[in-house]
């Protein structure tokens, strides 16, 4: 295991038992421990923390933190750890009964008035990933800012300080208390729904929680409201089926053939934090978050009559653009990654927030992405409008120009990564696929928009060595050719 611990765009992440063990929870804890109790403004006694508390009526004693697990091998144990460590410092801790979601242990930071939360979860990653989150008192993950201080802060493997906390799996200190957050969480959400319009829809449903904590979630809600339920993948499976859990057209393939069998009206999943999700049409077709977040966007504004501007990551589709101006609401870009949309969201400007790979994020609610919300509209949109998704997404394009997507990863090594961001910036092309290059957007990567308003963009990945490479276009063909171009102006770079 390295010495160095360190955060990715979304907490810390690793291989069970090899970066992720006993001690490297315990070191992150110990870490976050100094930084609650002596950061200047993220700190129990920091400036931020006490303006949150002061807006919300909160008043706490001493430092509070909830913690969380998912459902993934000895994520529950490696919790228990990390909230002996916090114990240890004298930290107040509450420990969550069931497997807990992200954006349900960011909403009940918020409700408790705590200073942040630890969930151990490996969001989508392979089964044997897991991974350790800190979310802010603001109800989002960590920031840059808060990253850099925790790691700094994080003791070495050989420290004194570690022999001091029980490491024991199940061992729970009994300082902590434990609660069900659940319950007060989906009575929230009933705030942001039809729920009237549910009761009288008769719609079918089929979720598919991948085996992750949205199995608690759900099918609750749904079947409360008198919506019809068929499930798969409910259950505990710590292998996750043998797929990777992302929500994505490849690990939904059994939701497909359950959603066309089952003649549902559609399909919903979450990925097993549920920070994200993936959505089934009645056809057994996966809907791209970046189709179903604008159509979500001009459900909020047409039914919901909800104002405000909107924010999204650069490479998100420009179909988020012509609902925006039909709409008369400002749009922001943002550099890929969600952190920089939760910035924009805090600040109460916001109406709502998105990225292509599946976030997204609603006034209030939390600032952060929240994968059982969107699922929940998307059916709320179906029970308002009294349409099948089919009908809702022809009104859709009446309304607006469909836009069509592809993207593709390219392994490259950490130099030839820069090398060809360095030439882009130097040397970007004037014209792509002999037409030419309108303005370069440079929020993250080069964006390449070209007259008529197709688009090709060029980044390198935050977390491997990857260059991504995407394109959106009008023409459902050219999406293809512009990749093509892409590849070929990276290989003459390296």
């Amino acid at each position: 295991m390295s010495e160095q611990l360190k955060f990715s765009t979304a907490g810390f992440r690793s291989i069970l038992a090899d970066g992720l063990t006993a001690q490297s929870v315990q070191r992150l804890a110990y870490g976050i421990s100094e930084h609650i109790l002596e950061h200047p403004f993220y700190g129990f006694d920091g400036e931020g923390y006490k303006k949150q508390c002061a807006q919300n009526a909160v008043k706490q004693k001493k430092p509070l933190v909830l913690v969380g697990f998912d459902t993934r091998f000895l994520s529950k144990e490696l919790a228990y750890v990390a909230a002996n460590a916090l114990a240890q410092n004298g930290i107040s801790v509450i420990v969550s009964e069931k497997p807990l979601p992200t954006p349900v242990a960011e909403w009940a930071v918020i409700t408790e008035g705590a200073l942040g939360a630890i969930v151990i979860t490996g969001s989508e990653g392979q089964y044997n990933v897991g991974g350790l989150k800190w979310i802010s008192f603001y109800g989002g993950i960590a920031n840059n800012e808060i990253v850099e201080d925790i790691e700094k802060r994080i003791p070495g493997p050989g420290a004194q300080i570690l022999k001091a906390s029980s490491t024991d799996f199940g061992h729970l200190n009994a300082a902590a208390v434990t609660k069900d957050f659940r319950k007060e969480y989906l009575a929230h959400l009933e705030g942001l729904i039809n729920t009237r319009a549910l009761k009288q829809s008769h719609l079918k449903i089929a979720i598919d929680p991948l085996f992750g904590s949205a199995k608690y979630y759900l099918r609750d809600f749904l079947e409360k409201h008198k919506i019809t339920v068929e499930g798969i993948h409910e259950g505990d499976d710590v292998l996750f089926g043998g797929k990777t859990p992302n929500a994505g057209p490849v690990s939904l393939t059994e939701l497909k053939k359950l959603v066309v069998a089952k003649k549902m009206h559609l399909g919903i999943a979450c990925n097993p934090d549920c920070d994200k999700f993936g959505l089934i049409d009645p056809d057994g077709n996966w809907i791209s978050p970046n189709e179903i977040a604008p159509m979500i966007l001009d459900h909020l504004v047409r039914n919901k009559k909800r104002r405000g501007r909107i924010c999204r990551s650069v490479i998100t589709s420009s179909l988020v653009d012509q609902v925006a101006k039909a709409n008369g609401l400002m749009l922001r870009d943002t550099p890929v990654g969600f952190k920089y949309i939760t910035d924009l969201m805090i600040s109460g400007q916001y109406l709502m927030g998105m990225e292509e790979s599946g976030g997204i994020a609603v006034a209030g609610h939390i600032p952060d992405k929240d994968g059982l919300l969107a699922c929940f509209l998307a059916v709320d949109m179906l029970a308002t409008e009294k349409k099948t998704f089919k009908q809702l997404k022809k009104d859709f394009y009446k309304r607006y120009t469909p836009l069509f997507d592809q993207k593709v990863s390219i392994p490259k090594t950490e130099t030839e990564i820069n090398r060809i961001m360095e030439r882009l910036d130097i040397k970007p092309p004037l014209s792509i696929h002999k037409t030419s290059v309108w303005r370069i957007d440079s929020t993250d990567g080069f964006k390449f928009i070209l007259k008529g308003g197709s688009w090709l963009a060029i980044r390198p990945s935050s977390t491997e060595h990857l260059i991504r490479i995407y394109a959106e276009a009008q023409d459902e063909k050219l999406p293809a050719v512009l990749i093509k171009e892409g590849k070929k102006i990276i290989e003459s770079i390296v």
